[in-house]
């Protein structure tokens, strides 16, 4: 799948204009992304990184790292996903940068997901959902989702957030309310951030080797 994720990621290009700020994403495919990326950085202003792995990799392309508080609304926002379902709502957060990565996707005017073929599917959940939560209510958050959903929240033991929080992985999930779920999920005391971006989905998806779906 490297090849397809190479593509998604390359196609993604297209979208960059000159003088922009690019919001950045992370994990595996948004790497290609970087580095393509890397080799337009004259035409850009910059970025906005959702994590300290992409940061570093940005940095090490000579592509100068802003903050979002001073860059204000972005233009463009690239990222992965764990799923993406037929309406471009996605499941996000397998490499536990989920929060930055809701932040980011929140303060730009179009989201483009990079994925390959094997992250499409009908009903979102067959990959566990991640939930962000403050350390001291990880048991409380973990026992509020199973009363709400059934689902079997694992603590992602030895992963700590470029926030300083821990990440709960809900197994068993078949989410045919993802908006409904996110919003749900959100308001338990002591989530940060619960990793569907359903309330604010992608707005164009591009798939490894096939064309891009627009919204």
């Amino acid at each position: 799948m490297s090849e397809a994720k190479r593509l998604a990621a390359e196609k993604a290009i297209d979208y960059v204009e000159d003088g922009m700020i690019v919001g950045v994403g992370t994990g595996s495919t948004v790497a290609y992304f970087i580095d393509a990326l890397g080799r337009i950085k004259h035409r850009i202003a910059g970025a906005v990184s959702s994590s300290e792995q992409s940061t570093q990799r940005l940095r090490s392309h000579g592509i100068e790292v802003l903050d979002l508080n001073a860059t204000g609304p972005l233009p463009l926002y690239v990222d992965g996903a764990d799923e993406c379902d037929p309406f471009k709502r996605l499941i996000k957060g397998g490499g536990a940068a989920l929060t930055r990565e809701k932040i980011i996707a929140e303060a730009s005017g179009k989201f483009v997901c990079v994925i390959d073929p094997a992250k499409r599917v009908d009903v979102l959940g067959k990959f566990p959902l991640p939930v962000e939560v403050i350390p001291m209510a990880r048991s409380l958050v973990a026992r509020a989702i199973v009363a709400k959903t059934g689902g079997q929240p694992v603590w992602r033991d030895g992963v700590v957030t470029d926030n300083g929080n821990w990440v709960l992985d809900v197994h068993g999930l078949a989410i045919v309310d993802p908006v409904g779920l996110e919003r749900e999920l959100a308001q338990i005391p002591g989530v940060v951030c619960v990793g569907l971006f359903a309330r604010r989905p992608a707005d164009v998806v591009i798939i490894g080797g096939e064309p891009p779906i627009l919204l």
